[in-house]
C-alpha cells in the first residue's frame, strides 16, 4: 500500500476490518467436519520421493530432544525421555511456533538410530493433539513450515512404522499441503506456501499425490514472479528471506527430479537469480548482509546454499534489489541504497534509509541491530536509531502499524520513504556513492545526503551526511535549529575508545592488532550502549553517536573517514 491512497487517516482500520471479518468466516468453515472431510479425499496411496532439505542439521540439537530437552528460540522445555511436548504448554509463544513447525525433526532424524523412531512418536503425538485444525497450529505461517519438515522427513521416520501409522503420516501430509494451498494471505509468503505444498505433493505417491503436486506448481508458478525480482532480491528486500526461499527451491527441484518430473521454468529461473541475489549478499567473513528483517547466520548455514551456486567464478555486480556494495583492499562496505518494502510485503521491514554494513579485514566492524522477527526483539529495532545511519530530532522515517490494525493486518511498516536517490561512480582507485531521501522533509524541511567514498588505493572510507533545505513551508514548527545525529553501531567484537582531541575515535576488533580511526568533524562525539542480534539473541555493543545542530534555512552537514589506525 504505497503512495497517497495508502496515507489516508483510516485506511489500515478500514483494511483491517474487512480482513478480519473474511477470517471469521474462513475459520468457521475451516471448523466444519465437511471441510475436514474434502481436506482428506482422495487419500494418498503411499509415499513417493525423499525430498531433502539442504540446510545443516545439528545432531547435539537431535540429541538433547531424544533426552528429553526442547531448546528452541532462546527457551527450553523439559519433557524427559519419550516425552511429550504437546500436552503441556510452551514456555512463550516463540517456542510453541518453532515446537509446532517442526524444523528440529530433522535434528532428531540425524541424531542416530533412535531418531527415526522417536521422530516418528513425537509426529504421531502431534497428529493426536492437533491433527484436527485450530488456529494457532494451524496459522499459514507455522503451517508452512511444519509442511516443508515433515516432507523432507517423511521416508524416514516410516521406514519403521506400521502399515497403519505410515498411512496416517501420508493422509496427514496431505490434508495438511492441501490447506496450506487454501490459504488465502495474499502475494507476501504466497510462493514459499506453494512451494513447501509442491515438496509434500512430492512425497506422496498415487495419483493424489500427482493431483497435489500440479495444484501446488501452477500456484508456485504464478507466485515466484511477484516474490523474486528480476535481478534476484526478494520482494521483501530481506537478504535472508532470499536465502531460505533458495534452500526450499532448490528441495523442490531435487525432488523434482526424483519424481522423474521436469522443473518448471519458473522454478529454475527463480533458482538462478537468487543464486545470484545470494552471493551479492555474501560477505567476506561469509555471512549475510543484515538488512530489512534479515539476520547475518552462520558461515556454514549460508555456505550450504551456495553450495551448488554455478556461477561462483562470476564477478559479482556492484548492486542488486536496491543495495550497493563498495570495496577496497580490506574495507568491505554494503549500504541500503532503495526504500523498504511497502504494504504486506514490510511485515518485516526496517524504517532504516542509507543504512550502512562496513567490514574491515574480513571482520564486522560497523553494523546494524540485526533484528528480525525470530529474534524477538522490540520492534523500535525496526526504527532508524537501530541502524548505522543518520537521524533528526525524535522523529522517525516511518514505524510499525500499530493497535488493532496491526493484530490483524500485521506489524507492517507505515509512513516509511518510499524513494532513496542513488548514483554509483566510479573512476580508477575509486569508488562512491551519492544517496538521498526525503523522510524528513515533511516534519522539518531538510533532505538527508549521504556521500561514501572509497579511495581503494588508501583503502579508506570517506562519508559525508548532509541535511539540506528542502523547500517544505512550515515545516520545523517554527523552530530555526533542530538536532540531528550520525549512528555508527560497532558489531559486539569491536570496542571503541575516544582519543584525547574528543573528536577521533579508535575501533579495535577482539584478537587483531591492526585498530581503525574513525575520524569525524562533529560538534560531539560519543560511545553510548548498543544491542546487535546474532541468532535471535541480543548482545551487547556499543555505538558512536555523532551529534550536531541543522538550522533549518541553510542545513549542515558532518564529514567523517574510516582508515586503518597505522596509517594515522
Amino acid at each position: 500500500m504505497a503512495g497517497p491512497i495508502a496515507s489516508l487517516p483510516g485506511r489500515n482500520a478500514a483494511v483491517a476490518i474487512g480482513v478480519a471479518a473474511r477470517r471469521q468466516l474462513a475459520a468457521e468453515w475451516r471448523g466444519t467436519a465437511l471441510h475436514r472431510w474434502t481436506l482428506a479425499r482422495p487419500k494418498p496411496e503411499g509415499l513417493s520421493a525423499a525430498p531433502r532439505d539442504l540446510r545443516p542439521v545439528d545432531a547435539e540439537n537431535g540429541a538433547r530432544i531424544l533426552a528429553g530437552a526442547f531448546v528452541l528460540a532462546g527457551a527450553t522445555l523439559t519433557t524427559g525421555p519419550r516425552g511429550d511436548p504437546w500436552d503441556r504448554p510452551s514456555p512463550d509463544r516463540a517456542f510453541a511456533v518453532a515446537l509446532h513447525r517442526m524444523a528440529w525433526l530433522r535434528d532428531v532424524v540425524a541424531a542416530g538410530a533412535p531418531g527415526p523412531s522417536e521422530g516418528l512418536r513425537l509426529v504421531l503425538e502431534w497428529r493426536r493433539a492437533f491433527g484436527r485444525w485450530n488456529g494457532f497450529s494451524w496459522s499459514p505461517d507455522v503451517l508452512e513450515r511444519r509442511v516443508f519438515n515433515l516432507a523432507c522427513a517423511v521416508r524416514t521416520i516410516c521406514t519403521r512404522a506400521s502399515e497403519a501409522e505410515a498411512a496416517n503420516v501420508a493422509l496427514d501430509l496431505a490434508r495438511q499441503a492441501r490447506f496450506l494451498l487454501q490459504a488465502e494471505e495474499g502475494p507476501v509468503r504466497a510462493a514459499e506456501r506453494a512451494c513447501a505444498a509442491a515438496v509434500a505433493a512430492t512425497a506422496l505417491g498415487g495419483r493424489p499425490g500427482e493431483r497435489l503436486l500440479t495444484d501446488a506448481l501452477a500456484k508456485l508458478e504464478r507466485a515466484l514472479p511477484a516474490t523474486v525480482d528480476a535481478d534476484g532480491g526478494h520482494a521483501t528486500r530481506s537478504p535472508q528471506a532470499a536465502l531460505e526461499l533458495l534452500f526450499d527451491l532448490r528441495t523442490l527441484d531435487d525432488a523434482l527430479v526424483q519424481r522423474g518430473v521436469a522443473p518448471p521454468d519458473e522454478v529454475m529461473r527463480a533458482i538462478d537469480r537468487l543464486a545470484g541475489a545470494v552471493r551479492f549478499f555474501t560477505l567476506a567473513d561469509g555471512r549475510l548482509a543484515a538488512f530489512q528483517g534479515g539476520e547475518e547466520l552462520q558461515p556454514a548455514y549460508v555456505a550450504a546454499a551456495r553450495a551448488r551456486d554455478e556461477a561462483e567464478e562470476r564477478p559479482i555486480p556492484a548492486a542488486r534489489n536496491g543495495y550497493q556494495r563498495l570495496e577496497a583492499r580490506s574495507l568491505q562496505v554494503m549500504a541500503d541504497a532503495g526504500p523498504p518494502a511497502a504494504g504486506a510485503w514490510s511485515m518485516a521491514a526496517c524504517a532504516q534509509p542509507m543504512a550502512i554494513e562496513v567490514l574491515a579485514g574480513a571482520r564486522r566492524l560497523i553494523v546494524g541491530a540485526g533484528w528480525s522477527p525470530d529474534a524477538q526483539g522490540p520492534q523500535a529495532m525496526r526504527l532508524v536509531d537501530a541502524a548505522s545511519t543518520a537521524s533528526i530530532g525524535d522523529a522517525s522515517c516511518g514505524e510499525p502499524l500499530r493497535g488493532f490494525p496491526a493484530r490483524v493486518l500485521g506489524p507492517r511498516l507505515v509512513g516509511a520513504v518510499d524513494a532513496v536517490e542513488a548514483r554509483r561512480h566510479e573512476a580508477p582507485g575509486a569508488l562512491w556513492l551519492e544517496l538521498a531521501h526525503d523522510g524528513w522533509a515533511r516534519r522539518f524541511g531538510l533532505r538527508h545526503e549521504r556521500r561514501l567514498y572509497i579511495d581503494v588505493e588508501a583503502d579508506e572510507l570517506r562519508g559525508e551526511d548532509r541535511f539540506t533545505p528542502a523547500g517544505a513551508k512550515g515545516a520545523g514548527g517554527g523552530r530555526k535549529f533542530v538536532p540531528f545525529m550520525v549512528r555508527f553501531h560497532l558489531h559486539p567484537q569491536v570496542n571503541a575508545l575516544i582519543a584525547r582531541d574528543k573528536k577521533s575515535v579508535l575501533l579495535k576488533p577482539e584478537g587483531q592488532e591492526q585498530g581503525w580511526w574513525l575520524r569525524n568533524d562533529a560538534i560531539e562525539v560519543a560511545i553510548e550502549p548498543s544491542v546487535h542480534y546474532q541468532e535471535g539473541h541480543p548482545r551487547r555493543s556499543q555505538q558512536i553517536v555523532l551529534r550536531g545542530q541543522a538550522r533549518l534555512e541553510t542545513g549542515a552537514r558532518i564529514r567523517w573517514k574510516l582508515s586503518a589506525a597505522e596509517s594515522r
